[in-house]
Parts: C-alpha cells; structure tokens; sequence
C-alpha cells in the first residue's frame, strides 16, 4: 500500500534536497527506499534517481512501492556520474524543480547519483546536504582510503551490516576509520533489517529537515574532486578530471583504426 503524508509538517515551499552518492553496489537506492518507508507517512517526499543510459534505479523504487511512482523521477546521465551532479548540474536541477512544481509544497527530494567512485560528490548549487554510501561487502579497508565523498559528505553510512560476518568485515573498526577519515564527522553504520540504523537514519533526516527549515544549514561545497582518470577496456579513450570548477584535460589516444567508435564512454562536454 502506497503512504503518503496526511498531515504535513509545516515549512517553506522549497524542499530540503538531499543526495546520495557512492560506489555501485553500495546500496544508495535500498537506502533510499528505506528513508521512503520511514518516513513517507509523515513527510511529503520525491526521488529523483540517475543512470547513465538506463531508468533501472527509479524502476526499482517504483516496483518497491515506497511512493507514488509519479513522485519517482529518472534522469539518464548519458555520461560519467558525477558529471551530472557536480559539473553540469542542469539536467539534476530541472528534474528536481519539475517534481517540486509537480507536487507542491515538498518536503524532502531524494537524488540519488550513478554509482561513482571515492571523489563523487554533489555541487552545494544541487543539493543542500550528502550522504555517502559504502558498504561492507566493497572492504573494511575502504573506509580509511579517504576520498572527498567520505571525508566531506554530511553523513557517511556503513551499509549492509547484516553482511560483515560472510566477508569477515570488523564493523566496528570500519565505523572507527570511517570516523578517523572523516576528523570526526557523522558516520552511521546501517542495515535495513535493523531497526535501530533505520530509526537513527531517519532521525538524522528529520534533524537535517528541522536545520534547513529554520535557516540554520548551510549547504557546504565538498570539494575540490581529487584527480581521476578514466579509461576504456582497451585503453584507448582517456579522460581526466581535476578540481571541481577547473577545466577538464581530455586526451584521446586513437586506436589504429582511427575514426572509428571509443568504447567504454559517451563523448560528453563539460
């Protein structure tokens, strides 16, 4: 049965905008869905969900039956992920202003970014606040690699706890270099078979909600994105990204059989 909130909180018509954001497989649309069913039926809440050739995610959360499927909104990237949440955010901002406009007043939209690695993170011109999603299954060691996207997020989340004893993760140590990494920040370990994660994970939304509502948030820049590269299965297309905000250096090195088609990546435009 689809819930909606009866009576709404009070609040200003803009929505609080939150992203999520992490490696694929993390668990960011599960996490999403979760948030969904917590608190659908005391907030007014919309997704808009990203994949770079496919509408997989929002189909996923539609299936679940967390919100009216109309309030669940795909955007296909059609390039790399952070692409579409930190360099050109167009494509992001229109879907999220078109829910908002759709369904007014909104408390809360979701945007859920293509899986991405360790330097994915949302411009503060997107989003007002971010979680990051790693999971248990992806290493305990991860959580101490660092990266914008763990150290600048304003939640990192530990997901699928319920997993660490088939991958022999230590979650508590996890937690403690997640925390480390982050000088302190907000981490939460989290699964959604248990009940404890699950109500602290909507407490630290409905705390977030209170914060933006009374002017007291702030939206804060995470970057600049560590330098990445990226490159094709035959490593024939290489594109670098350097500090959020610089120009992007791209360097292609043809296959001999020049003008042919780059596997691995749509031609995109920053």
């Amino acid at each position: 049965m689809l819930r909606q909130a009866q009576q709404p909180v009070e609040g200003p018509a803009r929505s609080l905008r939150l992203g999520v954001a992490g490696p694929v497989g993390t668990g960011k649309s599960s996490l999403i869905a979760t948030i969904c069913r917590t608190l659908a039926d005391e907030l007014r809440l919309g997704v808009i969900t990203n994949d770079i050739y496919t509408d997989e995610d929002a189909r996923f959360l539609r299936s679940a039956g967390v919100l009216d499927p109309e309030r669940i909104r795909a955007v296909e990237t059609g390039a790399c992920p952070h692409t579409a949440i930190r360099d050109d955010v167009t494509m992001n901002l229109l879907a999220v202003e078109d829910l908002e406009r759709d369904f007014s007043p909104l408390d809360v939209v979701l945007v859920e970014s293509g899986g991405d690695n360790l330097t994915a993170t949302f411009s503060p011109a997107l989003v007002d606040a971010q979680i990051f999603v790693l999971d248990v299954a992806g290493g305990g060691d991860v959580a101490r690699k660092g990266g914008p996207g763990i150290a600048r997020a304003d939640l990192l989340v530990v997901n699928k706890t319920d997993l660490a004893p088939y991958v022999e993760v230590d979650v508590a140590q996890m937690v403690a270099d997640a925390e480390h990494a982050r000088e302190g920040g907000a981490v939460l370990a989290l699964s959604r078979h248990d009940a404890d994660s699950v109500a602290r994970l909507a407490d630290w939304v409905r705390t977030l909600l209170a914060a933006h509502r009374a002017g007291e948030h702030a939206p804060q820049d995470p970057g600049p994105m560590a330098p990445h590269f990226h490159a094709d299965e035959n490593g024939g297309y290489v594109h670098s990204h350097g500090e959020a905000g610089a120009a992007h250096s791209h360097d292609h090195a043809e296959p001999d059989h020049a003008g042919s088609d780059h596997v691995g990546h749509a031609p995109h435009a920053h």
